[in-house]
């Protein structure tokens, strides 16, 4: 009929709402993108921490291989005989051994101890001993006669008895000021009683041996580094008084 209007044409459902899914879909995709680079970065992160972990392991087991390698290779001169290396244990043998019942060590034994330890301070000083030792420990041990307590003490004496003759500022071969403040900041007096007994020899059992201790991976700072945590150590202060206090006894 004239003049009549054709009704328009009705849209599409799927038409009307499919800008809308359209804008969605796009929202997800950015959405799944973004999960998966966080998920990246976070591997390699991850990756990158494992990585350096591993390499400062392995740096760590070189550095102290070769430290006590250095130290073994000491030990093998004819003059140092019967001492022994085991693992990071310093076995001094015949030349560190007491008399029974007894902490005073003999003259020449003395002397020994005075010329040997500077040797092991200087490997201690090199890079790779440096970066990683941590102490000394003088470790004195006991023949099983007598109590347990009694020998406990008596294997202590002997550790402290080592520590009066290294340092010894009066001795014919005294060491210097530098060697005896390393010893005072690094060596430390440990003992036992039956633990370490030698079977059917006694008398090697009345002994003092030197034992490394290394610092850990995670204990150890890079210098400068700025998410190292060091805690504050206060230094020994320096003091000239040399005597043994057992000889007070």
């Amino acid at each position: 009929m004239f003049g009549s209007r054709k009704p328009p044409a009705k849209r599409s459902r799927d038409e009307a709402e499919k800008p809308f899914w359209i804008s969605f879909s796009d929202l997800m995709t950015a959405l799944m993108v973004l999960f998966l680079v966080a998920m990246a970065v976070a591997l390699l992160s991850v990756t990158t921490g494992l990585r350096k972990m591993d390499d400062g392991r392995a740096n760590r087991d070189q550095a102290i291989s070769t430290c006590l390698n250095s130290i073994r290779q000491i030990t093998q001169k004819a003059e140092y005989a019967g001492m022994t290396l085991r693992g990071q244990t310093l076995e001094l043998g015949t030349l560190a051994e007491f008399p029974k019942d007894s902490h005073v060590l003999a003259t020449d034994r003395a002397v020994f101890l005075r010329s040997f330890v500077p040797q092991m301070l200087h490997m201690a000083r090199t890079p790779d001993c440096q970066n990683w030792l941590k102490r000394w420990v003088l470790e004195g041990y006991a023949s099983p006669e007598g109590s347990y307590l009694y020998n406990l003490n008596l294997s202590l004496e002997r550790s402290q008895r080592v520590l009066c003759v290294l340092l010894d500022a009066n001795a014919p071969n005294a060491l210097d000021q530098e060697d005896r403040k390393t010893i005072r900041e690094l060596f430390f007096v440990g003992g036992s009683s039956f633990n370490s007994a030698i079977l059917n020899q006694p008398e090697k059992s009345r002994r003092v041996e030197l034992r490394l201790e290394f610092k850990e991976l995670r204990n150890r700072c890079e210098a400068n580094a700025p998410d190292c945590e060091i805690d504050e150590v206060r230094p020994i202060p320096w003091d000239d008084d040399f005597k043994c206090p057992m000889d007070k006894r």
